[in-house]
């Protein structure tokens, strides 16, 4: 199976999101793609350069990184299913607004454009608040699964959802089935 993964900026998930992309590809073929924050911004959690060499050595292959590397994906019927995790709130916003201005949102236009399936990894602190309606647009919208989220820190961010990133690769199997994985929000 051709996967691609997309990372958008919610750089805290990495340590959680590495992991399952060296999962997928040890049984896959994985092609990472970076929004223009993950390829660029050093946060504390790591430097660009240091995510961008852990994706490569994982996935064996260069990241991609601009518009003109990822509009292919569709003509090229690259993947058969698109992997965006984490999913930021911006990133949401410009999906359920058909946006296609980044690396990642290019990606998933390119991608729809054969019907086959997005899996969203949702990573935002305002999942209960306005990024809501981008996450009900989706919801809505085919051809786009989610995997199973929740609050992390209901006390501190009482409007944080993240994503179960563990529980992408079961998420992965029900969407190529044309099924939302359930529970949802766990």
């Amino acid at each position: 199976m051709n996967i691609g993964f997309a990372l958008c900026g919610s750089f805290c998930t990495f340590g959680k999101v590495f992991p399952v992309m060296e999962e997928l590809a040890k049984q896959h073929s994985v092609t990472p793609i970076f929004s223009h924050s993950a390829a660029t911004i050093d946060s504390r959690f790591g430097t660009a350069g240091f995510h961008l060499r852990r994706a490569e050595e994982i996935c064996g292959c260069s990241p991609l990184l601009t518009l003109s590397q990822v509009e292919p994906i569709g003509p090229q019927k690259r993947f058969d299913i698109l992997i965006i995790a984490p999913c930021t709130g911006n990133t949401l916003a410009k999906l359920a607004h058909s946006i296609a201005d980044t690396p990642v949102t290019m990606a998933a236009k390119s991608h729809l454009r054969n019907g086959r399936p997005i899996l969203l990894a949702v990573s935002t602190n305002d999942a209960l608040a306005g990024a809501a309606e981008n996450i009900g647009k989706l919801l809505g919208k085919k051809h786009y699964y989610f995997v199973p989220f929740g609050q992390d820190d209901p006390q501190q961010k009482p409007t944080s959802m993240v994503a179960h990133f563990e529980k992408i690769p079961q998420a992965l199997d029900a969407a190529l089935g044309g099924r939302q994985i359930q529970p949802l929000i766990i």
